[in-house]
């Protein structure tokens, strides 16, 4: 029996994040499907495959960026904790600051870990090595 692919939500307004990611995927040959979205509205349609949205198939893992438009990320992974079929949604958080990081340590226990985009070639090139645990 063939293992199914983690497919990767990542919910990022910045086009320079987002190529980092792609980038670091094909330097380390993840096959991994990727679904790009800007905002915490959309990111909700893809999960829930509404607004003219295709579904993002489980298993998935998201990677959510905390600064953007319309829903930040803390706003959308509240929501997603309240929701029955998303609550169990493996997130990592994509920060800005070190900083950041103690700022938002309180919501440890609603993510999987955090992501520092200081280091975000060096962080993205380690993230890909661990969906092969997934």
């Amino acid at each position: 029996m063939s293992r199914q692919l983690v497919h990767v939500l990542l919910v990022e307004d910045n086009a320079l994040d987002e190529e980092l990611l792609h980038r670091s995927f094909r330097k380390l040959k993840i096959a991994n499907p990727v679904t790009v979205v800007h905002n915490g509205y959309e990111a909700l349609d893809a999960l829930r495959g509404t607004a003219g949205h295709k579904r993002v198939p489980r298993p998935y893992l998201i990677l959510l960026d905390i600064n953007m438009p319309r829903m930040n990320g803390l706003e959308f992974l509240l929501i997603i904790r309240d929701d029955n079929e998303l609550k169990d949604s493996v997130v990592f958080i994509l920060l800005g600051a070190e900083t950041d990081k103690e700022r938002f340590a309180a919501y440890g226990g609603q993510v999987t870990g955090f992501l520092l985009k200081e280091y975000i070639g060096e962080e993205f090139l380690v993230l890909p090595n661990s969906l092969k645990t997934f």
